[in-house]
């Protein structure tokens, strides 16, 4: 079961970035560079290796659960940073 959800992340990775992938195909609209698409991957992969560790080592559900769910936000507060530069850091994306 513990290898499953790895593969599943490692999977999920790839996958997700797909979805760029293709509307760039489409769309002028969007523009990622190959620098942005190696950004993302280690985000995400970064991500879901942090919440299988928390998943491995926690005992606790609610514990599990609340931690998993700070991964996330940081995850997304990263993200929104990186795309738009909501907090104005030298990271910024806009």
């Amino acid at each position: 079961m513990k290898n499953k959800r790895l593969l599943i992340i490692l999977l999920a990775v790839p996958i997700l970035l797909l979805i760029p992938f293709i509307a760039m195909q489409f769309s002028d609209e969007v523009t990622w560079s190959g620098y942005d698409f190696v950004v993302m991957g280690a985000l995400l992969l970064i991500t879901g290796l942090l919440c299988e560790m928390v998943l491995r080592k926690v005992t606790k559900t609610n514990h599990r659960l609340m931690m998993c769910l700070g991964i996330l936000l940081l995850f997304l507060l990263v993200w929104a940073e990186l795309a738009v530069g909501i907090f104005g850091s030298p990271i910024a994306g806009s």
